[in-house]
């Protein structure tokens, strides 16, 4: 059964962080499980998609406030950057991809580690 420090430290997050905001680790699993049904992810993968760029960042935006309140370090961090450039309504250009790549390959693996966490109950 994995506990919500393995699960934090699997994903590369601080715990200790979120402990100290939290209190309780069932607290913390409780937002982390709401975390699943998050639509942020998806509106952003759909916005870039459509090349709408002001939904593109307040969805960024959102994804890197829930993180930063979760304390998901890995993923704060990719979506804060891709929320900084697409902050003034750029147009999509080649340097978004890159942020777009470490923010997908951050939030999958968070999801994954979420998921088994979930799983482990």
């Amino acid at each position: 059964m994995m506990t919500v420090k393995e699960c934090y430290e699997k994903i590369g997050a601080d715990y200790e962080s979120v402990l100290g905001r939290l209190r309780k680790d069932e607290r913390i699993q409780k937002f982390l499980l709401k975390f699943l049904n998050d639509k942020s992810y998806e509106l952003l993968c759909d916005s870039l998609e459509t090349k709408n760029m002001e939904e593109a960042f307040r969805a960024a935006h959102t994804l890197k406030g829930v993180c930063q309140n979760l304390s998901l370090s890995p993923l704060y961090e990719s979506s804060s950057e891709l929320a900084e450039r697409l902050r003034d309504g750029k147009e999509y250009a080649a340097d978004v991809d890159p942020l777009v790549e470490q923010v997908k390959k951050d939030y999958t693996h968070m999801m994954g580690c979420i998921h088994e966490l979930a799983e482990s109950e």
